[in-house]
């Protein structure tokens, strides 16, 4: 039985044109909604997106292009939702026709701010859309080897595995294998907070502090991220060493292709933390959720967490990277 129906791409950067391109290995045609109605029209007559991935090439054909959300929410069952998390409060909420039995699936990797909310949460309490429709994507997966064809893994997570399963088939591939889950509050809250970990990793790499401590860091990381999601989030079984946590913070902490490490390595190297974002191409997603996560654990469950709090000393209160990682190095063990 097909619960899913037509499934549109909200969003047009690289992870959106990333997973199109998986989708449309499974699906006859997709719905896609980007906000340029003059790159909609270049995509169309070049057959690739103009901006993000462009050596990935489409069959324009199969794709119902649109530049208003609601047609795209319209005409399709399913709605991955891939937008930067500074962007998304500002898209969706322009979504005036009713959502409340729609799919959604987050693949947004980021933290609504201001709402300080994750995307399904954010959805539902917005649209009334339903727990058991309420999908995420987790990695670990940059876009950019998506694009290569080489060979990654995807955990969907959904309280209805039978749903997650369902989606799972529209995104695997002989070069994408999936994993499925029913913990969404923390593959979401892991996503969020891998990225505030890779500008930790980024920063301890433009000092040159080496090896040895940047490792000592991110085993510290994943230690810090499952208090932080166990006490937000409490389910029990849940493993922080499974792919969707451990995996995808280790991929954003050390790959050349991760926009978080590559501004956090800017910030260690001296720029500014305003100079770093007019350098970045892309939106860094862990600036905003370090703030986030800053403000949900000192309102709510409080747990410790040094190396976020290091971080929001750098990018938020006017530390230096050298003041701020000698305050938490006797913390790691």
């Amino acid at each position: 039985m097909n619960t899913l129906g037509k499934v549109a791409v909200i969003g047009g950067g690289s992870w959106a044109t990333a997973l199109a391109k998986l989708l449309l290995g499974n699906c006859d045609r997709i719905g896609w909604y980007i906000h340029r109605a003059d790159r909609i029209a270049d995509f169309i007559r070049y057959g690739h997106n103009p901006v993000y991935l462009s050596d990935v090439s489409f069959d324009t054909s199969r794709i119902d292009f649109t530049d208003d959300v609601n047609e795209a929410c319209r005409d399709a069952r399913t709605l991955v939702m891939v937008i930067p998390s500074p962007y998304f409060k500002d898209t969706v909420d322009k979504i005036t026709v009713d959502i409340s039995n729609h799919n959604v699936v987050s693949a947004v990797k980021g933290i609504v701010p201001d709402a300080n909310r994750i995307v399904t949460d954010y959805c539902a309490d917005r649209f009334g859309c339903r727990p058991e429709n309420m999908l995420v994507i987790g990695g670990p997966c940059h876009a950019e080897e998506v694009a290569l064809d080489r060979l990654s893994y995807l955990t969907i997570g959904c309280p209805d595995l039978d749903k997650s399963r369902e989606f799972s088939a529209l995104l695997a591939g002989k070069r994408m294998k999936t994993i499925v889950s029913d913990d969404v509050e923390g593959i979401e809250y892991g996503a969020v907070l891998k990225n505030v970990y890779a500008i930790a990793a980024g920063i301890v790499g433009g000092m040159k502090m080496g090896d040895n401590f940047l490792a000592m860091m991110v085993c510290n990381a994943i230690r810090e991220m499952g208090r932080f999601v166990d006490a937000i989030a409490p389910l029990p079984g849940r493993d922080i060493d499974r792919s969707a946590y451990l995996g995808d913070l280790l991929v954003t902490a050390y790959s050349r292709f991760s926009r978080n490490h590559n501004f956090g390595s800017m910030i260690g190297k001296g720029y500014s933390v305003k100079a770093a974002m007019m350098e970045m191409e892309m939106v860094a997603e862990g600036y905003y959720g370090t703030k986030c996560i800053f403000d949900i654990n000192r309102e709510g469950p409080g747990v410790e967490m040094p190396i976020l709090d290091c971080v929001h000393a750098i990018l938020y209160r006017g530390r230096t990277p050298r003041q701020a990682i000698a305050a938490i190095t006797d913390t790691f063990s």
